[in-house]
């Protein structure tokens, strides 16, 4: 999602690319766009942006005494982005349009795939929102330190850094390199973490009431706290003059990623805190975790190998070799005594069925008693029926014995 620094970046790429272009017409807007019809034409006009917190301006200045100037204010939502291209080739999901003066005309589009990126008439910025951690960053931190009594700092300070009304300009990348950095637990108290910066602020200025602004910009770059670095942390991205978090720029994204210490690392962990959006984080959550949660950690994801070898394929019409364990021969008939003998450490009703069995063989003549054992020999194992079977199948033998 597009945080401070991409805005700022955003404003900066505006008023380098099209500062010396002279634009004509009307404002073009798409059928699905987020944002009202924009009733202004001029014959010629010029673009400028500034940018502040998580909004951007935008400032239609008509050449001459053609009339007043429009002011726009947009909102990025989670992928606004604006791009300066050929008429001939507009890209998808353009839903506000600025068309050049130029042979061949070349259009100023703002693009918002995911559509949560809006516009609003007027010069205006949100009302209750603070003041912007990068362009005003001394009243922003006024604005945190005299308000530590307001109910958004009885919440996590994950929570609390995306609170715009104070920290104006912090998304979820930002304040997780932020609490990282100082290894502050995301679910501690805001007040708790805040109120010890206020006092060690105080005692700063009793010790060291009149420093300049040289050592205090040097104090802050050594010993950074948590308000400083809402300051300095997106002006690392600033600094880089490239959009690293855009995808579609594979080498600024590829640096982007190298530049995370935190943030969608792996090793790290994460949680969802109870606005439903994810903070990743090192150790310990902190007391006011969410309940029920356990925190997951990021695996390293495993790179293809484009020299691997490929696995063969086998073809429909080649039979693939059954897995299966081959069957076991079936034994040889055992003599009736051994048979008595292994039929011992089966269960308890087994064996006295056996028993009757082997006592009945024992109690009729000889000759009856052979042809009785040749008779269950040759009777096969009948599965599945629930019925007793031969002593062969109580022994577990599949086929049936052949004489």
């Amino acid at each position: 999602m597009p945080e401070c620094p991409e805005l700022h970046l955003a404003g900066r790429y505006i008023n380098e690319a099209c500062g010396a272009l002279v634009f004509s017409g009307g404002v073009e807007r798409s059928a699905v766009g987020r944002g009202p019809e924009v009733p202004f034409s001029s014959e010629a006009y010029r673009i400028s942006a500034t940018a502040r917190g998580k909004e951007l301006r935008l400032t239609l200045t008509p050449l001459g005494s053609a009339g007043a100037p429009q002011e726009l204010v947009f909102r990025f939502g989670m992928s606004g982005s604006f791009r300066l291209c050929p008429a001939a080739e507009l890209p998808r999901h353009a839903h506000l349009r600025f068309r050049t003066r130029d042979s061949p005309p070349r259009v100023l589009c703002f693009i918002d795939v995911r559509r949560f990126g809006s516009w609003r008439l007027g010069d205006a910025w949100q009302e209750g929102r603070g003041p912007c951690v990068l362009s005003e960053y001394q009243a922003f931190r006024e604005n945190v330190l005299k308000n530590l009594e307001d109910k958004a700092f009885d919440k996590p300070i994950c929570e609390a850094l995306l609170n715009q009304k104070f920290f104006n300009g912090i998304g979820n990348y930002l304040r997780a390199e932020i609490l990282y950095r100082l290894k502050i637990p995301p679910f501690e108290k805001a007040r708790t973490v805040l109120e010890a910066l206020k006092e060690q602020e105080q005692e700063r200025r009793r010790k060291k009431p009149s420093l300049t602004l040289s050592k205090k910009l040097k104090l802050m770059r050594e010993n950074p706290d948590l308000l400083e670095l809402c300051h300095t942390v997106p002006m690392e991205v600033i600094a880089t003059e490239k959009h690293l978090s855009d995808p579609d720029h594979s080498e600024n994204y590829a640096a982007f990623k190298g530049w995370l210490q935190c943030y969608l690392v792996p090793g790290m962990s994460s949680l969802r805190d109870r606005n439903g959006r994810t903070i990743w984080f090192q150790g310990e959550p902190g007391p006011m975790a969410p309940k029920g949660q356990a925190p997951r950690k990021k695996r390293a994801q495993v790179e293809s190998n484009p020299e691997a070898v490929t696995p063969k394929v086998r073809s429909l019409c080649c039979p693939v070799p059954s897995r299966r364990r081959p069957r076991a021969a079936a034994k040889p008939p055992v003599p009736a005594k051994e048979e008595e003998e292994e039929a011992g450490d089966g269960p308890r009703k087994g064996r006295a069925r056996r028993r009757r069995s082997v006592a009945t063989a024992a109690a009729l003549p000889e000759p009856e008693a052979q042809v009785k054992a040749e008779r269950r020999r040759r009777t096969p194992a009948r599965r599945g029926r629930g019925e007793a079977g031969s002593l062969q199948h109580q022994r577990g033998f599949g086929a049936p014995l052949t004489l």
